[in-house]
């Protein structure tokens, strides 16, 4: 039976980062191998992501978080050395949150005190700075908005995880196609996978990075996870009075998010009713433009009244129904069992802290840049949720 330090369960952006940062800590000098069910990556929450960051969290933590991403893109090269993608492609149009009720309004302000006291350049505007800025949209029903300029926006997130992946290749990861089926474990500890090629193989840690499919690959070992996939939205269009200016991530009141994606515009939204779906289900609802996205577009940009949808699909959250929030570290009795699971849509821009602090668990059984421990597994353990506002 062939043995390994390091088996990554899932090769996409969580499994790559974890291997990326682990394979070039020059205090490891294990061997380390990512399985992934599907190389091509089409359907995974990595491929049909909507490349999005910010700084707008109301948890230190989260926060933290994202400026190391921005942080890590900003200096992707210097990073990496992967010499096929010195700089990353960014657009720092920002974000903004709308609130059409005093208490969203303060919910706005308080995530806003925690995010300047970070550092990050979140700004409170009036309904009037709002039109000012932005003539396009209609803030008739607006009390405030929630916006920065400084490391938010788009960037471009294939660059990032094929240059993650290449390199940790580069650094000795050997990555195969396969996928978990079983986990062989003793009490404490697991000691081996059994992977759908009928092999075994032997390791000292097991690193769940299987995204939406994370509950799945956590029972083969005998244990719970509350992850499932959610299915979300999102359109890109043409407006036929382009705006004038570019369109900031905008989270409605309603729940529609919209943004300029190049020349044309990107919209999202979850669905009203939001169940867990199948791994393989990934059809389009096409009555959800017409009868919420649309109109919620109009309303709040009328520029948006004549628009041509170009594009559309549907992907998965990794949908942590317990809290919403990473769920990151080893497993409190199974100790060598190690979750980066459950992002809810902040995996992309979160994938640069998680797999540098995981790495670090790995290496040295402790956080040393980022304490990580706010989203263990333990909190899960305990029944006590861990809480962020800043949901989208």
């Amino acid at each position: 039976m062939k043995s390994y330090d390091v088996v990554i369960a899932g090769g996409a952006v969580m499994g790559s980062s974890v291997a990326f940062f682990l394979s070039r800590n020059p205090d490891f000098d294990g061997s380390v191998l990512a399985v992934e069910r599907d190389p091509s990556y089409l359907d995974s929450s990595t491929a049909r992501t909507n490349s999005c960051m910010r700084q707008q969290f109301s948890t230190e933590v989260n926060i933290r978080i994202s400026q190391f991403g921005a942080e890590f893109v900003r200096d992707f090269g210097a990073w990496t050395g992967d010499p096929e993608t010195l700089e990353v492609p960014v657009d720092h149009f920002g974000y903004m949150y709308l609130a059409a009720d005093d208490a969203r309004a303060e919910l706005l302000r308080a995530n806003q005190r925690v995010q300047a006291s970070l550092g990050a350049g979140t700004v409170i505007m009036s309904a009037e700075e709002i039109a000012d800025a932005y003539p396009f949209y209609n803030v008739d029903d607006i009390v405030c908005g929630s916006h920065n300029l400084s490391d938010e926006g788009w960037f471009d997130s294939g660059a990032v995880f094929e240059g993650l992946r290449r390199q940790a290749r580069r650094n000795g990861v050997e990555y195969r196609s396969d996928e978990v089926t079983g986990v062989r474990r003793g009490a404490d500890r697991v000691t081996a996978v059994e992977l759908a090629s009928g092999e075994v193989v032997g390791c000292s840690a097991l690193v769940n990075a299987t995204g939406p499919r994370a509950a799945r690959t956590a029972a083969l070992a005998g244990l719970d996870l509350p992850v499932a996939p959610r299915k979300r939205f999102t359109w890109i269009f043409d407006a036929a009075e382009p705006l004038e200016k570019s369109l900031p991530l905008t989270i409605d009141p309603s729940g529609v998010h919209m943004r300029s994606d190049g020349a044309a515009y990107m919209a999202g939204c979850p669905p009203d009713h939001d169940p867990v779906v199948a791994f393989d289900d990934f059809e389009m609802d096409h009555d959800i433009f017409e009868e919420k996205v649309w109109p919620v577009l109009a309303h709040r940009v009328p520029a948006f009244e004549r628009i041509k949808v170009t594009a559309r699909w549907a992907g998965h959250y990794a949908f942590n129904h317990f809290d919403h929030n990473a769920v990151v570290g080893p497993h409190p009795e199974l100790r060598n069992f190690f979750f980066i699971n459950g992002f809810s849509g902040h995996g992309m821009q979160q994938a640069p802290a998680m797999g540098r602090g995981l790495a670090e668990l790995l290496c040295y059984g402790e956080y040393r840049t980022l304490d990580l421990s706010e989203l263990g597994y333990d909190r899960i353990a305990r029944g006590e949720p861990f809480v962020e506002t800043a949901i989208i």
